[in-house]
């Protein structure tokens, strides 16, 4: 997973020669620790959510454009070659246009209800599994179909009410720390779904959940284009489903592409850089990481990493989702 986990910012001599922060704690202490940084004159990269509230998001921003350094956030599905060779086919290859996305990411890290209390469920509608999780979701849907016009249609729903006070620090994901006999409550939600739209007409449908038993980490996307159909699982991440009319209709069908040396970051990206060698989600932090220090030396060879206000645009659209929650209609 590529939420922000306990720990500690990252702070040291960046690759070319100048001090930067990698901010990757609870989601409480971003702006503290990025505002920290930015004025003791480092880069940052911050994990995602960017903050826990819109306020605080503001405050980083503004600190950011008070310096001259380097501030981004790290929403690393965006470095998935399978992802961006995707992209390349709806902006410049043969698919056209989005017309519908639909996402799910599934994890199941919650599923046990005697997994310790930690700050992953505490903090209110939306700072669940839609601001773990769904954050990542929400931007690919942008990173396909530009920004989010609009929001429908939210459900949410907090299947684990309450969960053991550990007795120890919790950290991450997991458990492996002893356990209280008092229940704390369960403040935000397992499970979220919603749609949204876009400014060209597309629709998107997404589905999250942290109690989804037996996926520890399921991200799916499927694209509905005007002229063809492309599918990434992340369980497969080297690879892509790609459907156009480029084939015959007597031998036209899905088509399984490895990644290679022709898809965005795998050349000279990897020790070995050519087709079915694979890679996995752990690479996405890799060519994240080259990608900021590219920034930082001023060459961006590749596309940069997201802004801070890209972050606090993300928070904006989490918030839309939480504010369209449903009124249940009984029958």
């Amino acid at each position: 997973m590529t939420a922000s986990s306990p720990g500690v910012a990252v702070i040291g001599a960046g690759m070319v020669g100048r001090a930067h922060a990698t901010v990757a704690v609870a989601n409480d202490l971003h702006r503290e620790i990025v505002a920290a940084a930015l004025a003791a004159g480092k880069h940052v990269l911050c994990e995602k959510p960017l903050a826990p509230s819109i306020a605080d998001a503001q405050a980083m921003v503004d600190a950011a454009a008070a310096t001259d350094r380097v501030a981004a956030v790290g929403f690393t599905f965006r470095r998935s070659p399978a992802l961006n060779a995707i992209r390349e086919q709806v902006v410049n290859g043969g698919l056209g246009r989005v017309r519908h996305i639909v996402g799910n990411y599934w994890c199941d890290y919650g599923f046990d209800p005697r997994r310790p209390m930690s700050w992953r469920y505490l903090g209110g509608p939306g700072s669940g599994v839609l601001a773990d999780i769904g954050s990542h979701m929400v931007d690919l849907g942008e990173f396909f179909c530009g920004p989010t016009a609009g929001v429908q249609g939210t459900s949410m729903s907090t299947l684990v009410t309450s969960r053991p006070k550990p007795l120890g620090v919790a950290v991450g994901h997991a458990g492996g720390v002893a356990l209280s006999d008092e229940l704390v409550p369960v403040e935000n939600e397992d499970i979220c779904t919603f749609t949204t739209t876009y400014g060209d007409g597309a629709l998107g449908t997404y589905s999250l959940s942290r109690v989804a038993y037996g996926h520890a980490n399921t991200l799916r996307i499927n694209l509905f284009c005007e002229r063809g159909t492309a599918s990434f699982d992340l369980v497969r991440p080297a690879e892509f489903s790609i459907i156009d009319d480029t084939p015959a209709a007597g031998v036209n069908g899905a088509r399984q592409v490895f990644i290679g040396p022709e898809h965005p970051y795998i050349a000279r990206g990897l020790p070995m850089d050519f087709p079915t060698v694979g890679h996995g989600q752990n690479d996405f932090f890799v060519f994240q990481a080259r990608a900021f220090l590219d920034q930082i030396a001023g060459v961006e060879k590749l596309p940069p990493c997201p802004d801070l206000a890209h972050g606090l645009h993300n928070l904006r659209v989490l918030d839309a989702v939480v504010s369209a929650t449903d009124k249940p209609v009984l029958l």
